[in-house]
Formats: C-alpha cells, sequence, structure tokens
C-alpha cells in the first residue's frame, strides 16, 4: 500500500462518525453502528499499510494491555500480543490460577488491581452459555467505576477476544477478508454465504464463531445461509440479530438442515463444528452445580450425536455444488482435517491444502483489527492521530 493510499483512507474515516468509541469496549458487533464497523475496517487497513512501509504505529508510550484467556488459544492470543505491541503496549498476562481470583478475590478487585497502568484489557471467556459476555461487562462496570472514583488514571477499554455470544476479532478479520477478496464491501451485496456445521471429533466447541458470522455478514447485504443438524441450533437471540441486520442491509437469512442446499451456489463457505445451544446451556447448569461427573456423561453423548453426522465434511463433491465450483473456503483454524489431524474431520486434506494461504490471509488481518479497536477506544481523533504517525513517518526499524 503506497503513501497515496494511506492518505486517501485516513481522508475516508474523518468524514465517518465513530466518537462513541473513544473511551468504550467493544463486546459485540452488532452494538456498533455501521459507521463504527466501517472505521474499524479502515484503521486497520491504515495500521497495516503504515507497518508495510516500516512506519512506527506506537501511540502509546508506554502502558500495559492485560490478557486474560479462559480457554485455549493461540492466533488471537498472538494477536493481541501483537497488535497490543504494534501501538507501544507491553502485555501482561493475568493467569488466575496464580493471582488471587483463585482465593476468591472479587471481579470488582481483581478488574481494578490490574488496571492502575493499564490502558486496554482483552478478555477470552467462551466456556459457558450465559457467563463470559456477562463476565466482561462486570469487569468494564469495575474498571469505570475505579475510573469515576479516582482510583485509576485512565479507564482500560475491553476488547473481546471470543465470549459465549460473538467473537468479533475473529468475525471482523473474517470481513475484512471477504472485502479484500471480493474488491470492496459493495461488491458483497448479494453474494451468498454459507456457515455450516461440521463434523468434529471433539467435544464442546463455542457457538461464538458462527454467531459472530451470521451477526455481521448480514449487515452487508449478503445472502447467509446457516446449515446444521438438527438440534444444533445456535443462540435464538443472535439468530434474531441476523435477521433483523438482513432486513436493513438488503441481504438475507436463512437456515437449512442439509450441508449440500448450503453450499449450491454459495460465493463463500465456512464449515466449521459448534455444540448445539441446549447442551452447552446444560453443561454451563451441570457447572453451576459443581456436578463435573455430569459434566464427563454429558461430553461422552455429545462425542457419540456428534458421530451420526460424519458425513457433515466439506469435501471436493460438495465444493464443486458451489459458485462456479470456486467458492471461497473460509475457518477460524484450527480445522479438523480428515487424514490429517484427525482420522475424520470438519474438510477434506485437499480442500485445506488448495485455501491454505487464502487462509492464512484470513488470520492475518486479526492483530490489526484488534489494534484498530484499541486505537479508536483511546485516541480521541484517530484521523488526526494516524496523519501524524504517516507524516512524522518515524522509522520501526532503523
Amino acid at each position: 500500500m503506497d503513501t497515496l493510499k494511506i492518505k486517501n483512507l485516513i481522508r475516508e474515516l474523518s468524514q465517518l462518525d465513530y466518537q462513541a468509541m473513544y473511551l468504550n469496549d467493544f463486546l459485540l458487533t452488532w452494538e456498533k453502528s455501521d459507521q463504527e464497523i466501517q472505521a474499524t475496517f479502515l484503521v486497520a487497513d491504515i495500521l497495516r499499510g503504515l507497518r508495510a512501509q516500516n512506519v512506527s504505529c506506537r501511540l502509546f508510550d508506554s502502558g500495559l494491555g492485560i490478557s486474560l484467556f479462559r480457554d485455549q488459544s493461540t492466533r488471537t492470543r498472538f494477536s493481541f500480543s501483537s497488535a497490543c505491541n504494534l501501538l507501544g503496549l507491553e502485555v501482561q498476562d493475568l493467569d488466575e490460577g496464580k493471582s488471587q481470583v483463585a482465593h476468591g478475590e472479587t471481579v470488582r478487585e481483581t478488574a481494578n488491581m490490574v488496571s492502575f497502568m493499564a490502558d486496554v484489557i482483552g478478555i477470552r471467556d467462551d466456556m459457558y452459555i450465559g457467563k463470559g459476555n456477562t463476565y466482561m461487562r462486570e469487569v468494564s462496570e469495575a474498571v469505570q467505576q475505579g475510573y469515576l472514583e479516582g482510583v485509576l488514571e485512565q479507564r482500560p477499554s475491553l476488547v473481546n477476544l471470543q465470549c459465549d455470544i460473538d467473537h468479533p476479532t475473529q468475525s471482523m478479520a473474517d470481513m475484512l477478508h471477504l472485502i479484500h477478496h471480493f474488491g470492496g464491501a459493495d461488491n458483497l451485496k448479494g453474494k451468498k454465504l454459507a456457515m455450516s456445521w461440521a463434523y468434529s471429533p471433539s467435544y464442546g466447541k463455542p457457538l461464538s464463531v458462527p454467531q459472530g458470522v451470521i451477526g455481521l455478514m448480514t449487515r452487508f447485504g449478503m445472502e447467509v445461509t446457516l446449515a446444521s443438524p438438527e438440534g444444533y441450533e445456535v443462540m435464538p437471540e443472535v439468530e434474531a440479530v441476523a435477521e433483523v441486520n438482513a432486513a436493513k442491509g438488503g441481504g438475507k437469512f436463512s437456515k437449512t438442515n442439509s450441508m449440500a442446499e448450503a453450499f449450491t451456489d454459495a460465493h463463500v463457505v465456512y464449515p466449521k463444528s459448534w455444540a448445539p445451544f441446549s447442551a452447552m446451556e446444560k453443561r454451563t447448569n451441570l457447572y453451576g452445580e459443581g456436578d463435573f461427573d455430569g459434566i464427563k456423561t454429558l461430553e461422552k453423548e455429545l462425542l457419540g450425536q456428534n458421530a451420526n453426522f460424519k458425513d457433515w465434511e466439506c469435501t471436493e463433491s460438495l465444493m464443486a455444488k458451489t459458485h462456479q465450483g470456486s467458492a471461497l473456503y473460509m475457518h477460524c483454524l484450527p480445522a479438523d482435517i480428515t487424514g490429517v489431524s484427525c482420522k475424520e474431520g470438519e474438510v477434506a486434506a485437499s480442500v485445506f491444502d488448495r485455501y491454505r494461504k487464502p487462509m492464512y490471509m484470513e488470520a492475518s488481518y486479526k492483530p490489526y483489527i484488534i489494534a484498530a479497536m484499541i486505537l479508536l477506544s483511546k485516541a480521541k481523533f484517530p484521523a488526526d492521530t494516524l496523519n501524524a504517525m504517516l507524516t512524522a513517518g518515524n522509522t520501526r526499524i532503523r
């Protein structure tokens, strides 16, 4: 990306209304306006362009980015660290097992104690329905109170790195990938996207990826189809969001119990396993009751249930049904690859290998999306800030 292109993107950014993002959190994509979503994409592209030109993007001279992961992660964990580092923040992991949280420390106390010099808190909490997003909002309220009472010199902004409802950094990275792949957001109108369940030999994968996709892609005039075997429904309130967004965006949202039907004439396919909403609710109830033996029993039941749908695999024959037989294959990674990472899985090895480069490109947008979320929440005049970075031209590598 050349300097003129970056200047044009900054000019485009300056014309948008995104001021409400300042000193605010990023928890659900559907809580953000269309222009705020657009601003996030623009800032991500500008930051990527600056770094490609070896221009320093340091927004902060010092400060911390607090990282709290309650589930395993590779891509999102490193994307958050990369984003913080890009902007000049040092990352500090909060290991709850080594903190006073393990001894009963309250959310309010923990949030304030880790935030004295923190500018952003990134949280992944996706294990239990009704818990993750709720926890994030408790942390948000706690640091807001600490800031208002003068305990904290600044209020750290929260970034949802995946919860039980949404995975905004993933869906936003996915969407930016689609925008670039199809040559602009306007070109997404009328494109058919199949968000499909796929077989996995593992248990309990979160619903937040498919929910994030249907909650965001429907805003861009796309025809989004959610496909799953009967009984593998997602949260009904997120389906309602998708329906509203599709109506506003001029697209469509539909559901089917046929993977082949969803793939037919699709421009984009996203085959990904997830646990049934009803089962995840049951899992949360068992967790609340401290019934860990019950959770193990439920896990065995669900693995057996999954095994009934091993034919829900992204194969070459299914890909041939897509638009001109060449739909864009997407995945948040890691994928369960048949004959490679497992005996039977979500996708055939030949399909996965053919789309390896575009999938890696898809993943590469996430650090910049997270950095954009942070910058928009901390810089009062983001367009001016980015223009100053470009004008100064301070080199990252000297």
